[in-house]
């Protein structure tokens, strides 16, 4: 699985649209520090892009690169190889070097600023980190359409509908749920639709360690009052560790059983 992951990987860093998405937030860190004095501010900003855009980002590569590497990887089927370590290894090629992308993005301009002479280092550190869950958990997402889908395009359409779901529709629905049974007590259900959506369980993780009432919403308020910040983090954490280790182990059994 190394080796495929290691080709998978300069493979994919050898590509222009990694050196684009690197360029794109190592521009937006640096207009967001001219531009803003305050760092607490300009990582709430941060997280409002880095929310959506990642996960688009990462499903897209992931179902891109698996078609466009469907070739080679039927001759590497071929090969006495084990099917799942193909498919993993191209899988964690993608995911780490988007996270790589992100990290180095980001992590210069901020870097070269003087972020870690600030006490914002923390809530930044913590805004890396969910970026790098959510490509895991989104390119892990793409590559499980990817593996259920042999039609191209029905494979990119579901990928988009997934990702617009979740970034989008999920939240109108859980609220005009939220609205229509207000009459009943719903804390432990929001405390579900938050866990149940990566995005949504993101930004409530961001908003709880940056503490700020105002933004945190239903949902946060509810996740704070029942476990408080540090327990709430904890919480948080483990969730999107599972929200990556389940399609993870769906892409081993699914690339087990697939008749290629």
């Amino acid at each position: 699985m190394l080796k495929i992951l290691k080709y998978s990987f300069y493979d994919l860093m050898r590509s222009s649209w990694s050196y684009v998405y690197f360029a794109f937030y190592l521009v937006l860190g640096i207009v967001l520090l001219f531009l803003n004095n305050n760092l607490s501010k300009a990582v709430i900003t941060l997280m409002n892009v880095i929310i959506v855009l990642v996960p688009l980002i990462a499903t897209i590569f992931g179902v891109m690169y698996y078609y466009s590497s469907k070739e080679f990887t039927e001759l590497l089927l071929a090969q006495p190889l084990n099917r799942s370590s193909i498919f993993l290894g191209q899988y964690f090629g993608v995911a780490i070097s988007l996270s790589m992308s992100l990290i180095l993005g980001l992590g210069i301009p901020f870097i070269a600023y003087g972020l870690l002479k600030s006490g914002a280092i923390w809530d930044f550190s913590l805004l890396l980190i969910t970026g790098v869950f959510l490509t895991f958990i989104f390119s892990a997402l793409a590559f499980n359409i990817a593996l259920s889908n042999e039609n191209k395009i029905k494979g990119f359409g579901y990928a988009i509908l997934m990702w617009l779901f979740l970034a989008i529709i999920y939240d109108g629905l859980f609220l005009m749920s939220l609205i229509i049974f207000e009459a009943y007590p719903l804390d432990k259900v929001s405390l579900l639709g938050t866990i149940l959506n990566p995005i949504d369980l993101s930004r409530t993780l961001i908003l709880l360690k940056l503490d700020i009432s105002a933004l945190l919403g239903y949902t946060g308020a509810v996740f704070k009052q029942f476990f408080g910040t540090s327990l709430g983090l904890i919480i948080s954490f483990v969730m999107l560790m599972i929200w990556v280790i389940l399609p993870v182990l769906r892409i081993n059994f699914k690339s087990r059983k697939k008749d290629f």
